[in-house]
């Protein structure tokens, strides 16, 4: 399966970067092809340019023909060829990082990831995903995120993002508390995450 792997932090010693090596590691062993981008060390633009932007009476076609950074053009070749995906961020207020975001406003377009016939019309996704695998950091008890801010991550993936552009299945697991974590529980939780991938994408071939 071809894998688009995104990891949205800053540090490079995170435990999100450990995250997602661990787990690019043991799916290239299973025989995945992994595409991997990390986008603060490819100095990913988050900012949606006017020229990128929709104006009335704009094609699809017009709109894309007007990108030119070659960046944003190789991220959108890549998750359009994608059959699995994978993303790694931490929770940062209820949300991605900025970075991840603005990934998701410039790569995620029409013509790319979905169609809209119409502005009140139900999308068509276009992506050939068929599992998404979302990993997220927290420092927030899972009781809390649930009960008292209603685990914002999942509206926006699971609800708002994946099913939008056509994934049939997703799955997301965060990890937490990770400020204070020993040693020993960070490697637990790195054997769950490529457990968890492992299963996931061998399902979804």
């Amino acid at each position: 399966m071809r894998v688009l792997s995104i990891i949205g932090h800053p540090r490079a010693s995170s435990f999100c970067h450990a995250l997602s090596k661990r787990v690019r590691a043991a799916l290239k062993g299973d025989g995945h092809e992994i595409i991997h981008h990390d986008l603060y060390a490819e100095g990913f633009e988050p900012c949606l340019t006017a020229d990128e932007a929709y104006t009335v009476g704009d094609s699809v076609e017009q709109v894309l023909a007007r990108a030119e950074d070659p960046v944003l053009l190789r991220h959108r070749a890549d998750i359009a060829a994608a059959e699995g995906l994978l993303v790694v961020h931490p929770n940062w207020w209820g949300k991605p990082p900025a970075i991840v975001s603005g990934w998701l406003d410039r790569v995620l377009v029409p013509g790319v990831a979905y169609r809209l016939s119409s502005a009140d019309g139900l999308p068509e996704g276009l992506l050939s995903i068929g599992t998404a695998v979302i990993l997220n950091t927290s420092d927030t008890h899972e009781e809390r995120e649930r009960a008292d801010l209603g685990d914002p991550l999942e509206l926006i993936w699971g609800r708002c993002v994946l099913p939008y552009c056509g994934v049939r299945s997703h799955r997301r697991h965060v990890f937490r508390p990770v400020v204070g974590s020993s040693d020993a529980q960070r490697e637990q939780w790195l054997a769950e995450a490529e457990a968890i991938c492992r299963a996931a994408f061998s399902d979804g071939r």
